[in-house]
């Protein structure tokens, strides 16, 4: 992370460095427009390295997502939250390639929130799929703009330049980008009617898009120490915060408060009672200090009498129970899939298998703790912290505040880590009521880390229930899939939801990865929502969200029948991938459907020696293959993991994870393949080594002295590969997460003839498995 104080806020609300580095890394970072705009002047909160000008002195802009000085210099706006990813490097690509740029000119402006910039949101695995059109046309504008202006100054015809490598060439003369703006001052701007009929570059002339050897923009700044983290925030004049916890997510009221111990602590200054009209954050009490030291001991030192919330002696599996109840009662719920047949393909079946799988409550434990500085300035409510929903979270905060939201400017910065922890900008309302009830001074609140796992919106656990249904031939004749848990979009952002067939709203995140793109006869799927989940806590989108959980039922379940059939499991899969009437895909997002899904299995098959390779007594492979996030911007992805089984304590250990990936086009090699790394890393850690459980309405995990996820030491050989295809981009922040977990299920049963159903596999499971088989 960055380090402290390397920067602050000046007088005027502008950042300012204070370290004398010319290379001092500006960040804000937002979510997802599909707007086009016309030439600007600069913002007055955008902020540039020292030794550059703003965009708005002579540079020209003919759209609002970037700009060229008169120097060459070419600003990108990002408009995507930086958390690790490269998303800004990612994503300037394809702006910078189709408008024929210089890459080492080339440098990335993550915004503030500004309703021009449309809807912000930095998670789903959206950003390349989201941007792609988006910023193609935009570099097809800048590129047509800068040539026309070139042509008249070189005294030609656009028709007869050429354009490569930020230089128009025509017959014998160049001319710069810079140039071109510094002395043709161009001022063309496109509508977007325009600009989606300007031609674009064929894949075989891309020069950045796919180029493993250009680097990312933002290493120098991570490494150097200069990036700036919402943690590094520092304003003059601000108190430190941190909040003492109620016992409750919900419904807990503060009876009262005791600071006797408190004031004996220097620094010390007073406590609030936070009362939050958006009723996000409930029974919290914040303490204030002149240092963080001080708060962090003085919140310890606080009393705090609770009348807790309903959700008291709520556990996990009183959770899971509801989730069952749920499943059992046909009546509720809301049907995604639900073809005619199925109930006359289970009535009729010659067998029937069933099986319930369920995965536990797992957090996020991101890096960077949550924290935010608030603080009003001219009427304006400004919050600085790191975010990836801002759109989410702006309506809300006014909210809170009871102000309009054209009051309130959210202010972001590089994320320390996110995984969807801070989609949920819940922790931004403490720090802003705390600034208004001191008359606007600023506030900086940081929840510890153990705070912030309290309250963490953690994955929800989750029941599933998968039938199949088969004829006297053994053929497949339908199939019901079923899944409870809390809904993080229903809570959240009911207006995201979709609608079922039956016209209900539902949570396609609690739900896709049930969706598959299998064969199956008849198929229903039936999303329930956990309303006692929801009671206990503040449901989240962590990293894969649903099919992080929901691809453990369907893979799992699916080498359970290929084994009961007595079939290969990698074949049993490529016999079901038939494309096939709603699984044969269409354009732009899903051309071939299954296929390319068949064809992610069979090129694992190849790299692994699936069924050709003679392995040590208890170790074998096992299989899973999943469309990565969602039905409607699918990542054929695939995995077979090398497990051992130590019979004698249970331990498990994958010794080495293949996975094949077709996304689409990859757009930054280097970005997709340390994405896909991260995700399949952060499944092998859900699946043997991390979780939590809820115990009297909280989870019991607060450190790292309970909560163990995956260690360097833990961490296979992994062979990842991407199969060529020039098909618009889908999203690999999250793909890798969905099959790890249940090719490892599989290579389990594989080894030692044990098959676990709940997730995570811990070896005590494992030992009571092999003690019963």
């Amino acid at each position: 992370m960055g380090r402290l104080n390397r920067f602050r806020l000046g007088k005027d609300g502008r950042r300012e460095q204070t370290s004398l580095s010319r290379r001092g890394f500006l960040v804000t970072s937002l979510g997802a427009g599909v707007m086009f705009g016309f030439a600007r002047p600069a913002s007055a909160n955008q902020i540039f390295p020292l030794d550059k000008a703003l965009p708005g002195d002579g540079a020209f802009e003919p759209t609002i997502w970037c700009s060229i000085a008169p120097d060459g210099e070419i600003t990108v706006n990002i408009i995507r939250a930086e958390m690790g990813q490269h998303i800004g490097t990612a994503l300037a690509r394809i702006i910078a390639d189709e408008m024929e740029a210089d890459w080492s000119k080339v440098r990335i402006n993550y915004v503030d929130t500004d309703p021009k910039w449309g809807l912000m949101v930095t998670g789903g695995s959206w950003s390349v799929w989201m941007t792609w059109d988006v910023f193609r046309q935009a570099g097809a504008a800048t590129r047509t703009a800068l040539v026309e202006e070139a042509a008249r100054l070189l005294g030609t015809t656009p028709d007869r330049c050429t354009v490569a490598n930020g230089i128009v060439t025509a017959g014998t003369k160049q001319i710069s980008f810079g140039d071109i703006v510094a002395k043709g001052h161009p001022s063309h701007s496109f509508t977007p009617e325009e600009m989606a009929k300007l031609p674009l570059k064929p894949a075989s002339e891309r020069r950045l898009i796919g180029n493993a050897e250009i680097k990312a923009l933002d290493i120098p700044a991570k490494t150097n120490g200069t990036a700036i983290y919402g943690i590094d925030v520092k304003v003059e004049g601000m108190v430190y915060a941190r909040p003492k916890m109620p016992p409750t997510r919900y419904g807990s009221k503060v009876r009262s408060v005791d600071d006797t111990d408190a004031r004996k602590i220097k620094g010390y200054e007073r406590y609030l009672i936070i009362e939050d009209p958006s009723e996000v954050v409930q029974g919290w009490v914040v303490v204030l200090a002149k240092t963080y030291s001080a708060a962090i001991r003085a919140a310890d030192a606080l009393k705090v009498d609770w009348t807790p919330g309903e959700t008291i002696h709520t556990s996990e599996a009183d959770i899971q129970d509801r989730g069952r109840e749920l499943i059992k009662n046909r009546d509720g719920g809301v049907y995604i899939f639900n073809d005619d047949g199925v109930d006359q393909a289970f009535s009729g079946a010659h067998t029937v298998m069933e099986q319930e799988y369920t995965c536990a409550s797992v957090l996020h434990y991101q890096l960077e703790p949550t924290n935010a500085v608030a603080f009003e300035k001219d009427g304006v409510y400004e919050i600085h912290a790191g975010n990836q929903w801002q759109s989410l979270i702006l309506p809300t905060l006014a909210k809170a505040l009871q102000v309009p939201e054209s009051k309130v400017i959210l202010r972001s910065y590089l994320l320390g880590g996110g995984f969807g922890r801070r989609l949920n900008g819940d922790y931004m309302i403490p720090a802003a009521l705390a600034s208004k009830a001191l008359g606007g001074k600023p506030v900086k609140l940081i929840l510890t880390r153990s705070d912030d796992m309290q309250f963490d919106s953690f994955r929800s656990p989750s029941v599933q229930r998968v039938r199949m249904a088969f004829d006297g031939s053994d053929k497949i004749t339908g199939m019901d899939y079923q899944a409870a848990a809390g809904w993080p979009t229903g809570v959240m952002a009911q207006a995201f939801m979709e609608k079922g067939v039956d016209g209900k709203p539902y949570d396609q995140f609690a739900i896709a990865g049930g969706d598959h793109w299998y064969e199956v006869g008849a198929f229903r799927v039936r999303a329930l929502r956990n309303d006692l989940a929801e009671k206990t806590f503040r449901p989240g989108w962590l990293r894969s969200v649903s099919p992080g959980w929901t691809s453990w039922g369907i893979e799992c379940f699916l080498d359970e029948v290929a084994h009961r059939q007595k079939k290969d499991p990698a074949q049993f899969r490529l016999d079901l991938l038939t494309a096939q009437g709603r699984n044969k895909g269409e354009a732009p997002d899903s051309v071939g459907g299954a296929l390319r899904q068949a064809a992610v299995v069979r090129r694992l098959m190849e790299k692994s020696n699936w069924g050709k390779t003679t392995l040590p007594k208890d170790t074998a492979l096992g299989l899973a293959t999943t469309a990565g996030q969602e039905r409607g911007m699918p990542t054929w992805i695939g995995c077979v993991a090398q497990v051992h089984v130590d019979r004698s304590t249970g331990v498990v250990t994958c010794q080495k994870l293949s996975i094949v990936v077709d996304a689409g086009t990859v757009v930054d090699p280097d970005g997709a393949k340390a994405q896909t790394e991260g995700a399949a890393l952060w499944g092998l850690s859900m699946v043997l080594f991390e979780n939590t459980e809820i115990v009297n309405g909280m989870p019991v995990d607060r450190n790292l002295n309970t909560y163990t996820p995956l260690r360097i030491a833990d961490t296979p050989e992994m062979d990842i590969e991407f199969l060529p295809s020039t098909e618009k981009p889908m999203g690999l922040g999250e793909p890798g997460t969905t099959v790890v977990g249940p090719a490892i299920g599989n290579a389990i049963f594989n080894a030692v003839g044990v098959r676990l159903r709940h997730m995570p596999v811990r070896p005590a499971d494992v030992l009571r498995g092999l003690q019963g088989s």
